[in-house]
């Protein structure tokens, strides 16, 4: 019988004391992030907060309108978007330069509906066959994939051919629109446009007309859980990880 009673103690001791105390340790963090950082993210994640206890809140739009979002004065813990966007927070006093970590890099890629016939973009030249037949392309207007690939068609000579068959919605994810059969090409960072369900990756721009972009980490200024920021950032750009980035069409840089 006083055996009993003593397990039925330390049990309460574990319910009444270990427990609160490890819920006194989580914590909330806030991050703003590049759609980019989607897939990355979102495989990242869970592991990240079973390992930590901590819960994470975040919020993904192109890295232009991320940007536009902080410097009209919102604000958060933890922040990715490209490097060149980090630097410039840096430069505004937004973003702490301590605690700046290069993530990774990814190229841009063209995606089909699932099911289509696989296109050729080898080649400069394939690929300007390839979006003068198709009947849609879409390409984002603010994302940095689609500011740059609006140059790659005037490089091309055929940005006025395809002015009528271009769909620019402000962000988000063009794999989408191209598994939802809004789109017959989309064109994005490779990383935002595997493991999209009904949308299939082709492949990248041929090397002549490619451009990689380095994501990277920053931690704001007025952050509340800095430290458990940084900590989070040491995760998910630990090695043991490449897998995990290559899967997704990203490369670890430091």
């Amino acid at each position: 019988m006083k055996n009993y009673q003593q397990v039925l103690f330390r049990i309460y001791l574990i319910l009444n004391i270990m427990i609160p105390i490890s819920l006194a340790h989580s914590a909330e963090i806030q991050v703003l992030a590049s759609t980019g950082m989607y897939s990355l993210l979102h495989e990242m994640i869970p592991s990240y907060e079973t390992k930590s206890g901590n819960k994470l809140i975040v919020s993904y739009d192109t890295s232009n309108i991320v940007l536009n979002r902080v410097k009209s004065g919102e604000s958060s813990d933890l922040i990715i978007l490209t490097g060149a966007a980090i630097d410039d927070l840096i430069k505004q006093g937004k973003v702490a330069q301590i605690g700046r970590t290069n993530i990774a890099q990814s190229g841009i890629g063209v995606a089909i509906k699932t099911g289509s016939v696989v296109p050729n973009i080898s080649t400069p030249e394939a690929l300007k066959a390839t979006l003068l037949q198709a009947k849609s392309i879409s390409f984002t207007a603010t994302g940095a994939s689609g500011i740059y690939f609006s140059g790659v068609l005037e490089k091309l000579g055929i940005q006025e051919e395809l002015k009528t068959k271009i769909k620019n919605p402000q962000g988000g994810h063009i794999a989408k629109l191209v598994a939802n059969g809004e789109a017959e090409i989309g064109v994005q960072m490779t990383s935002e446009l595997k493991g999209v369900p009904g949308a299939q990756y082709v492949g990248p721009l041929p090397p002549p007309l490619q451009m990689l972009t380095v994501f990277t980490g920053g931690i704001f200024s007025n952050a509340k859980e800095a430290k458990i920021s940084q900590e989070l950032l040491q995760f998910i750009t630990d090695v043991r990880f490449k897998d995990r980035y290559e899967k997704i069409g990203l490369e670890m840089v430091k």
